[in-house]
């Protein structure tokens, strides 16, 4: 039986190690120096490195997948929005995700992953949002789901920023990046 403990302890070991060498550079032997285990506690939980990322990368991923139910469109993009801010002002993950993005450009399972444990539920939870607007007619019956998805997601998530741009304050009025939002996603019809 494999102590609930000691599997955590790793978990915030492996995700330190992560935080503080990358994903390249990180090792079993630098995480388990820091769990304060020895590396066949690692193994017997994971066989590599890259599941045991694998489950830190989802854990950031439930945790980034915010999906509001207001009632009304302009405070469920807010909130959408608002938690996407949140996530961008944090800069540990930031850097996880800035450099698992970059390893998953050489390493295809990484890239695979990426894409169904992160962007996959970050879109699904803004079709959700949208089609909801769409049953309380917020939003167009021929609304293009897929094309209004891509507009939320890369407006709250994806605006370009660099590293070694400061964070940018969550509690800035996102006034009028919600009021893009929704011009975008109203112009979002299909044809």
């Amino acid at each position: 039986m494999l102590r609930a403990d000691v599997t955590d302890a790793i978990r915030q070991a492996a995700l330190a190690e992560l935080i503080d060498t990358g994903y390249a550079r990180m090792s079993m032997d630098a995480i388990a120096r820091r769990a304060g285990v020895g590396k066949a506690a690692i193994y017997r939980r994971w066989g590599s490195k890259e599941p045991l990322v694998l489950e830190i990368l989802t854990h950031l991923a439930d945790e980034a997948v915010p999906l509001p139910d207001t009632g009304e469109l302009r405070d469920d993009v807010e909130g959408f929005v608002r938690h996407a801010s949140a996530l961008r002002a944090d800069p540990r993950t930031m850097r996880v995700l800035t450099d698992l993005t970059a390893e998953a450009t050489r390493n295809p399972r990484l890239a695979a992953a990426m894409q169904t444990r992160a962007e996959q539920p970050r879109r699904a939870a803004g079709a959700r949002l949208l089609h909801r607007a769409v049953d309380r007619g917020e939003l167009p019956p021929d609304l293009d789901t897929e094309l209004a998805v891509d507009c939320l997601v890369a407006l709250a998530y994806l605006r370009p920023r660099t590293p070694w741009q400061p964070a940018e304050p969550v509690d800035d009025d996102l006034t009028p990046l919600v009021e893009v939002i929704l011009a975008a996603l109203a112009a979002c019809r299909r044809r």
